[in-house]
């Protein structure tokens, strides 16, 4: 059996402790982008079995059409990037683990490690002092400045831990369901949407992309922030409509922002108009690349490799494709 990890940018999962559970099989790791689904799919023809990162691949009929001899997809999470329909006429099992009780701790980490940056210019001080200055402008303390959260799920609530910690005051806005579900844990809700965007110093989006959430903040929506004020961005960029956060940002409101999602990934050009902006801190993408997160999401994703090649498939999406050999034959 031919197993092909793909997109693996840093070569990060050969060092994780959970790569050894592949021990014995036939394993190769692409670090290459590859955009042409058609130059993708000659790379991979003799592979059995992939494994995705996340939502780095799209795996779209066109795809499938060029590998014959692919019988398995082995991912964690959602898949928004997979065509299943596609997948089961090609009599390709898609597995996808899902955790769904513990925060994600990297990700809530690397949006406060944003708005400590941000807040305190920690890049643009680290430049002026490695180019031969002193201080850069003044920071801004976070006690007592007000926090808005766009969002009521795991990550958005272990942000607000941290945020209450450095006495700050948490306010929150997104659906409907979300808004009362936080208001019956006791939550501050704000006022209405236009007050939320207004009111608060920092706003920190933490919302799934789905088909109902895509473009859900709006250039009104940014044009009611504050000068000052600081956006906060480790979801997705759809959740913004193309260019809307890079004109708000040439309006002047927000006053900044901290991003580490694009509309496009990866950006391997240099000069990118919304990572270069003068007013934005921005990371490729890395709220989920640490060592414990990759290998409590990777040791599920090789677990489900092993399962099938061992003919019981575990966190099947589309297990009317699985047919199991029958001990009779």
């Amino acid at each position: 059996m031919k197993l092909a990890i793909i997109d693996d940018w840093s070569d990060a999962l050969r060092t994780l402790p959970c790569f050894a559970k592949l021990d014995g099989l036939d394993v190769a790791v692409f670090n290459d982008h590859v955009d042409d689904p058609a130059a993708r799919a000659d790379q991979l023809a003799a592979f059995d079995a992939v494994i995705l990162i996340r939502e780095r691949s799209r795996i779209t009929r066109r795809f499938l059409e060029g590998l014959p001899n692919l019988k398995l997809i082995s991912q964690f999470g959602k898949y928004p990037h997979i065509d299943i329909d596609a997948c089961s006429d090609h009599g390709v099992l898609v597995c996808s683990g899902k955790r769904s009780h513990a925060p994600s701790h990297a990700a809530a980490e690397h949006s406060w490690a944003l708005i400590m940056s941000a807040m305190k210019n920690i890049p643009g001080q680290m430049q002026n002092l490695q180019n031969g200055k002193w201080q850069q402008g003044v920071g801004k303390g976070l006690f007592g400045r007000r926090l808005g959260l766009y969002g009521y799920g795991r990550i958005a609530k272990r942000v607000a831990e941290y945020a209450e910690t450095f006495g700050m005051q948490v306010e929150w806005w997104g659906s409907a369901d979300g808004r009362a579900r936080a208001q019956a844990d006791g939550r501050r809700i704000a006022k209405d949407r236009a007050g939320f965007f207004a009111e608060n110093d920092i706003v920190s989006l933490h919302v799934r992309l789905t088909p109902e959430t895509r473009g859900i903040i709006t250039a009104a929506d940014l044009a009611q922030m504050k000068q000052d004020a600081l956006l906060v961005n480790t979801s997705r960029s759809a959740l913004l409509g193309p260019d809307v956060l890079l004109q708000a940002l040439d309006a002047g409101r927000p006053g900044a922002a901290a991003i580490d999602v694009f509309d496009e990934e990866p950006i391997f050009w240099r000069d990118d108009k919304l990572a270069c902006h003068r007013r934005v801190i921005a990371t490729p993408h890395i709220g989920f690349v640490t060592e414990e997160e990759l290998e409590m999401q990777f040791s599920e994703v090789f677990d489900q490799v092993v399962a099938w090649y061992k003919g019981a498939p575990i966190n099947m999406v589309n297990p009317a494709v699985w047919q199991p050999v029958s001990d009779d034959a």
